[in-house]
């Protein structure tokens, strides 16, 4: 299994060895780009990643700035650009690949060579040995090493170690005892779970909105390209970095109680855009997407299962009682009344019960009927 253990490195002078790599990282993907875009002018086609790999240490042999990148890395900014093109070929929404100025290229890769891990927090990279902050030790085979920076110019170090595969202690689909729930997503209320339990996000941003227009504020007062210009942009990233951390924080803290709690997870699958549209920097402040991603790794290292419902189905419609659709439900309905039974539902409470029995019977776990079904009924 493939894992990554992410640090911060100490800040020194010795940094700027660093900087000036991926500096250079920067030069070589902007020229790999030139290349592909005048051969394809010429030629109609792609070159191809090895094409690029014969001809680009060709040029670095001559030109003594590119030699402060090692081989592997200059490898590794040519295997990106290949998959960045792949995945343009694939699905062209996604953009062809574009130039890169240096404070917008961020890291370089380090594979067999051009690094010597030397025990706890020192690592030598080049003629350099350098410090990071070891938050916690480094569990399996290091087989790269990734030197990134921030958009505040702090500089981070990524081990990408191989480790043996964890098999969770997953509960069998016939067990009797098992606690499911399904998991409803809303603007109000983060999340509704199917055994009436409320969630609501701090919303991170709202709370820091205030601080953020400060930072903008002095930014935009400064003159672009001087040095206080620099000062009041790494200060906006901070405000910006701070902000996200505390959010990826509590959707941790979240997914862990969470997994903790129960053995089947169900949720929605959001449309992400098309609320982003509709509702703006309201959903971007909850993260849901982020949210769903963090819930489903936590979930398969704890040996929790996990299930997606399609966006289609009509978990708010559908009562959870009978299986009566209202088709005329609209989003300011609250509360309705099911017209075949007469039971008054909540509106998040019984799309939550109907997720959790829809996300069950997808994996077959059969009909599970989620705590707080019968107060509903």
């Amino acid at each position: 299994m493939r894992r990554t253990f992410k640090y911060r490195l100490y800040r020194s002078r010795r940094d700027k060895h660093l900087i000036e790599q991926i500096e250079v990282a920067a030069s070589i993907w902007n020229h790999s780009v030139a290349l592909t875009r005048r051969y394809y002018r010429i030629y109609g086609k792609y070159p191809g990643a090895n094409r690029l790999m014969k001809h680009i240490p060709r040029l670095r042999r001559r030109n003594p700035y590119w030699q402060k990148l090692g081989a592997q890395a200059v490898q590794d900014v040519i295997q990106r650009l290949d998959r960045a093109y792949r995945r343009f070929f694939s699905d062209p929404k996604a953009g062809r690949p574009r130039f890169k100025r240096q404070d917008r290229y961020t890291s370089f890769t380090l594979k067999q060579a051009g690094w010597n891990y030397l025990g706890g927090n020192r690592i030598r990279i080049g003629k350099h040995t350098y410090k990071f902050v070891l938050s916690r030790p480094i569990q399996g085979e290091i087989k790269t090493v990734t030197i990134k920076r921030d958009r505040a110019g702090r500089l981070w170090i990524c081990f990408s170690v191989v480790t043996a595969e964890e098999q969770p202690k997953t509960p069998a689909p016939h067990e009797a005892v098992m606690r499911p729930v399904g998991l409803d997503f809303g603007l109000k209320c983060f999340l509704t779970l199917s055994d009436g339990t409320e969630i609501r996000a701090p919303e991170f941003f709202r709370r820091g909105l205030q601080e953020v227009r400060k930072a903008h504020r002095a930014l935009s007062r400064k003159q672009r390209g001087s040095n206080n210009y620099h000062r009041a942009r790494v200060c906006l990233a901070k405000v910006y970095d701070r902000i996200s951390n505390q959010r990826r924080d509590w959707f941790f803290k979240t997914a862990h109680a969470l997994c903790e709690r129960y053995d089947f997870i169900a949720l929605e699958d959001l449309n992400i855009e098309g609320m982003k549209r509709r509702w703006g920097r309201k959903v971007s402040d909850l993260g849901f997407a982020e949210f769903v991603s963090i819930l489903e790794h936590v979930a398969q290292k704890r040996g929790v299962r996990a299930s997606k419902v399609d966006r289609f189905f009509p978990s708010s419609r559908r009562c959870s009682c009978c299986g009566w659709v209202k088709k005329d439900l609209s989003l300011a309905d609250r509360k309705w009344t099911c017209e075949r039974c007469g039971t008054v539902h909540d509106r998040d409470k019984n799309a939550a019960i109907n997720i959790c029995r829809e996300g069950a019977s997808s994996l077959g776990v059969g009909d599970v009927r989620p705590p707080g079904a019968a107060v509903a009924a």
